[in-house]
C-alpha cells in the first residue's frame, strides 16, 4: 500500500509547487510616512508590479522607530511573497549601527528581491531666515555664529539627520539638531520659517526649490542633479571627499520560496526597464540603478560594513 502511495504523493508535490502565485492582493510595507520618498517609490514600483502580476499591490504605511516598526513587521511575516518592504539605507543598514537590539537581522531575515536605485539630499534653506545665498557663505555663517544655525530632519540616525552630521564633521560647523517624526513635519517647519535648513531628500525638495519658497545651496550626491545644474555638490564646494545618498530597495522574509522571490524580481526590474518608469524617476532625480537578488544581497553586505558614516 505505502509503495502505491508514492507516486501519487509526489504527484500532489508537484502540484503544490507548480500551484498559481499570487493568488490574492500583495501587501507593500512602507516603513516610512505617507509622502516621504521610501512612500512614493514604493507607490510607483508597486502600481507596476501589481499590473505585471495581475494582482494588487497594497502599500501600508507602519511608521516608527526610524523604519525599525515596519521592517519588523515584515521581518516576521509569513514567508509566502504576500508581504514585502520598502527597504532603505536606513532600515537595512544605518539601524544595525544605531541600534544595539534592532529587532531583526538585515541580512538573515531578508529574501533580497530588487535594488531600485538611489536618491541624492539636498541641503536647503528658508531664504527669509538666513542672509546667505550659497553654500561658501552657509558655511562661514556657521563658523561665525556656532550653533546658531537649526537643520531639521527626519529623526536621529535618519539618513537626512547623518547627512548634516557628516557635513559638520567635514566643514568643521556646529548646526543645532532638530529631530522631528518623519520628514514632512521638519519640512513644514522649514517652509513656515520656524527651522533654518535642512538636508532634505530630492523627490521632497524639489517642488518648493522650483517654487522659490527654498533655497538649494548643495547636493550630497557625488555628482550634480540634472533638475538642478546649476547647484554645486558640497564635495566640489565646500567638502571634498563628501558623499551621501539614500538608496532604495525591495525585500521579502527570509525563506520565500525562490520561484517567487525571482518572480517578484523580474517584474520589479522589468517595470524600471520601462521608459516612462525611467523618466518619472528621473524628473525626481532618483538614479536607477536596478539589481536582482545576488546583486542587492552583496550591496546590503557593503553597506552594513561601512558603518551609519564613517566619517562623522
Amino acid at each position: 500500500m505505502t509503495a502505491l502511495c508514492l507516486p501519487f504523493a509526489g504527484m500532489l508535490d508537484a502540484h503544490a509547487q507548480a500551484a498559481p502565485w499570487p493568488t490574492r492582493p500583495i501587501t507593500y510595507i512602507a516603513p516610512y510616512p505617507a509622502g516621504s520618498p521610501v512612500d512614493v517609490i514604493a507607490r510607483r514600483v508597486g502600481q507596476h508590479l501589481g499590473q505585471s502580476l495581475g494582482q494588487s499591490v497594497i502599500v501600508e504605511n507602519k511608521v516608527g522607530a526610524g523604519g525599525v516598526i515596519g521592517t519588523n513587521f515584515v521581518a516576521k511575516a509569513p514567508p509566502d511573497g504576500y508581504t514585502l518592504v520598502a527597504g532603505s539605507i536606513s532600515t537595512h543598514a544605518i539601524n544595525v549601527s544605531l541600534y544595539p537590539k534592532l529587532p531583526y537581522d538585515p541580512v538573515k531575515d531578508f529574501a533580497p528581491i530588487a535594488l531600485i536605485g538611489s536618491s541624492a539630499m539636498i541641503l536647503v534653506i528658508n531664504p527669509e531666515k538666513l542672509p546667505v545665498k550659497d553654500i561658501r557663505e552657509f558655511t562661514a555663517y556657521a563658523r561665525s555664529h556656532p550653533g546658531a544655525i537649526q537643520f531639521g530632519s527626519a529623526g536621529n540616525g535618519s539618513s537626512l539627520h547623518l547627512a548634516g552630521e557628516l557635513f559638520k564633521s567635514m566643514t568643521h560647523t556646529d548646526l543645532t539638531h532638530i529631530p522631528y517624526k518623519g520628514s514632512v513635519g521638519a519640512m513644514n517647519d522649514l517652509l513656515g520659517g520656524h527651522l533654518d535648513a535642512m538636508f532634505e531628500n530630492a523627490p521632497n525638495a524639489l517642488p518648493h526649490i522650483q517654487s522659490g519658497k527654498l533655497l538649494a545651496l548643495g547636493v550630497t550626491s557625488d555628482h550634480r542633479l540634472a533638475s538642478l545644474p546649476n547647484v554645486p555638490t558640497i564635495a566640489e564646494s565646500v567638502a571634498p571627499g563628501y558623499s551621501m545618498a539614500t538608496w532604495h530597495a525591495v525585500f521579502a522574509p527570509a525563506r520565500t520560496p525562490e520561484a517567487i522571490v525571482q518572480k517578484l524580481s523580474a517584474a520589479i526590474l522589468d517595470g524600471l526597464a520601462d521608459p516612462q518608469e525611467k523618466r518619472y524617476f528621473a524628473d525626481r532625480s532618483i538614479d536607477l540603478t536596478p539589481g536582482g537578488p545576488d546583486v542587492l544581497r552583496d550591496f546590503v553586505a557593503s553597506e552594513i560594513k561601512k558603518g551609519p558614516v564613517s566619517s562623522v
